[in-house]
Parts: structure tokens; sequence; C-alpha cells
């Protein structure tokens, strides 16, 4: 091995020794309302975050449009849940087994009535985070903080 390869290897075992922790987690749970303990499981990792109410508040609403529209409350149908936890991010992946949100509603204001039952799910959790990305399809929801 000549002095530039073993540098080279060196360096790159440098490089990756030093490579900031990225902490992936899958989750699944049936179709139900019962959140409470899974969205604490979720943020597990963040206890100490000073966004802690925030964020349970926002993926609480996601997980409850997820059961509610996207699974139609069908207890046979499962929500996934990725969490990925970065140095400088805080990423939740909700997907449903639902058809999808079409684009055109995807409404982040609150409801002109006031009395309204239904419409302050997105507008909630657009305030709740930093970044929001749908999937083309519409029953994946990323959800993101900034750290």
């Amino acid at each position: 091995m000549s002095f530039f390869q073993g540098k080279f290897l060196l360096n790159l075992i440098i490089n990756l020794l030093n490579r900031p922790t990225i902490n992936w987690s899958n989750f699944e749970l049936d179709s139900s309302l019962q959140l409470n303990d899974f969205v604490d499981l979720l943020l597990e990792p963040l206890n100490a975050s000073q966004y802690r109410y925030r964020l349970k508040l926002g993926l609480h609403e996601a997980l409850i449009n997820a059961v509610t529209h996207g699974n139609n409350l069908d207890p046979k149908k499962l929500i996934r849940v990725r969490r990925i936890i970065t140095p400088n991010w805080c990423v939740w992946q909700i997907q449903d087994q639902g058809n999808g949100l079409e684009s055109k509603k995807r409404i982040y204001k609150l409801p002109d009535k006031i009395g309204s039952l239904n419409g302050r799910g997105l507008y909630i959790i657009n305030e709740c985070f930093d970044d929001i990305r749908w999937s083309n399809k519409g029953n994946r929801l990323q959800l993101a903080l900034k750290r």
C-alpha cells in the first residue's frame, strides 16, 4: 500500500467515525384513537425538548387525521410512522392506508365558521412544525422540526 492510499484510507475511516448520528425508527399502529402512549413513544428521544407540547399536539392531530380520514377508523388498517432524528432535524413520516388527500384540499387555515366541527387539523399541524411535505398520493405526511 502506498503512502497516498494509506492516507486516503485513514481519512475515509476518520470521516466515517465523525459522521453525525442519524437515528431511524419505524412503528406500526392499528387504526385507533387511543394515541397518547403512542405519541409519547414517538417523542421519547426528545424528553427535554422545549418544543415537546407543540410536537405532541401536532403529532396527535396528524395521527387522528390518518386514522379518521385516511383509514376511515377501520381497525384492520395500519398507520406507519418513521421517526428520523438528526443533529439538525426531527422528522416524522406518517402514512395511512387510505386513498390520500387531494392537493387542493390541503388547506392550512382555520374554517370560516367558528363553530365548525372539522377543519382545524391541518392548521394546527402547520403551526406545530417547521416543514410539512406530502407524498404525491397524499396518504403520507412528513412533518419536520428544526432543532
